[in-house]
C-alpha cells in the first residue's frame, strides 16, 4: 500500500507568540513520521491564518520559504474557529489522503499522531483524539464542559465525550464532509453524522504554551449554542411541552376561580395573579428566544454565503 499524504492542519488567530515555539515540533513530527516510513514525503503542514491582526501571517510565510513541508493559507477576514478548519480541510482534500486538525497552541499531544496514523492504516476512517482527563483546567471549564456535553446527550446531538478538534479525517470523509452545506458549522457534532469507521485515540492535554486562550466564556457559549441548535430540535419540542403545561395550570387557575365564584369564596389577592402572570410571561419570553434562535439559523442558512475566503497563500516549492 502507498504510504498515505498527510496534511496537517492547524488553525491560528493571533499566535505570533507561541508559533515560533510549537512550529518546529510539528515540522520534526511530520519529518519523523516521513523518515519512519508512516507517510509520504509530500506530505505537508498547512497553517490556516483566520485573519490574524498581529504577525501570525508573517511568521507563516516565513515557515513556508525555509521548509518545502510547510504552506499556508490566509482568510480574508475573522471567520471563526470552526470556519477556518473547515477551509483548511477543504483546501488540502484535493492533494491529501487524510487530514489531522490540531489547534497551534501546544495543549494537544502531537505524539498522538502516530496513533491516528496507525489507526487509520488498520481501517479507521476517523480518529478521534479524546482527552483522557481534564486536570488542566479550571473548576468551572471543567464543569460546564461536562454539563454541556450531558445536555448535548440529552437533547439527542451525538458527539464524542472530551473530543473538542483533534481528530484524523480520511479523503472520502472529506469528500462526504464538503457535500454538508450548512453556514453555521459545529464539526464535532457534524463528522459523527458522517459515519464510517472510527476508533478514539485518548491523549492528556497540556497547558498552553505561549500567549492567551483565544475561547473567552462568551465564545464557549456561542459554541454551544451553535452546537445544540445545528443538531437537535429537541429545545423547540421541550418548548412545545412547557407551553403544553402552561395552558394546564391555566385551565387548572381556570376552574379554581369559578369554584370560588360558586361558592362565594372570592377573597380578592395580587399574590395569586402576579404568581401567573410572571409565570406565564416567563414562559412566553423563552419560547421566544429559542424559536427566535432556529429563525436566525434559517436565516442565515437561506443566505449560503461561503464559509471561507481565502485571501493568501503561500508560495508553494516542488519537492
Amino acid at each position: 500500500m502507498d504510504l498515505p499524504i498527510l496534511y496537517l492542519v492547524i488553525p491560528c488567530y493571533n499566535e505570533a507568540k507561541v508559533l515560533p515555539q510549537t512550529h518546529p515540533l510539528f515540522l520534526n513530527k511530520i519529518r519523523n513520521l516521513i523518515q519512519a516510513a508512516k507517510i509520504s514525503p509530500l506530505s505537508q503542514i498547512m497553517y490556516v491564518d483566520d485573519g490574524s491582526k498581529d504577525k501570525t501571517w508573517d511568521l507563516i510565510e516565513g515557515f513556508s520559504m525555509e521548509n518545502h513541508h510547510t504552506q499556508g493559507i490566509s482568510q480574508s477576514r475573522n471567520r471563526g474557529h470552526q470556519n477556518a478548519i473547515f477551509a483548511g480541510m477543504m483546501e488540502a482534500r484535493e492533494q491529501a489522503d487524510i487530514v489531522i486538525t490540531i489547534d497551534c497552541d501546544g495543549q494537544d499531544d502531537i505524539n498522538c499522531i502516530d496513533q491516528m496514523v496507525a489507526a487509520y492504516q488498520n481501517g479507521s476512517d476517523i480518529v478521534y483524539g479524546v482527552r483522557s482527563n481534564r486536570k488542566s483546567d479550571t473548576w468551572f471549564k471543567r464543569s460546564s464542559a461536562q454539563l454541556f456535553y450531558k445536555l448535548m446527550a440529552f437533547l439527542g446531538a451525538d458527539t464524542i465525550y472530551n473530543h473538542a478538534d483533534y481528530r484524523l479525517l480520511s479523503k472520502r470523509v472529506l469528500n462526504e464532509l464538503s457535500n454538508y452545506k450548512e453556514v453555521n458549522l459545529y464539526l464535532r457534532g457534524l463528522i459523527p453524522l458522517i459515519g464510517f469507521n472510527y476508533s478514539v485515540v485518548e491523549y492528556e492535554r497540556y497547558e498552553r504554551m505561549e500567549g492567551e486562550s483565544h475561547y473567552p466564556l462568551s465564545k464557549m457559549l456561542t459554541l454551544a449554542f451553535d452546537g445544540i441548535t445545528s443538531l437537535s430540535i429537541k429545545p423547540i419540542r421541550l418548548v412545545t411541552l412547557m407551553g403544553a403545561f402552561a395552558t394546564l395550570l391555566s385551565l387548572l387557575l381556570i376552574i379554581w376561580v369559578f369554584y370560588g365564584y360558586w361558592t362565594d369564596n372570592t377573597v380578592a389577592g395580587w399574590a395569586s395573579t402576579y404568581i401567573v402572570v410572571c409565570f406565564m410571561g416567563g414562559i412566553q419570553l423563552l419560547s421566544i428566544g429559542v424559536i427566535g434562535e432556529y429563525i436566525g439559523k434559517i436565516y442565515l442558512e437561506v443566505k449560503a454565503r461561503p464559509k471561507y475566503i481565502i485571501a493568501k497563500r503561500t508560495q508553494k516549492e516542488e519537492i
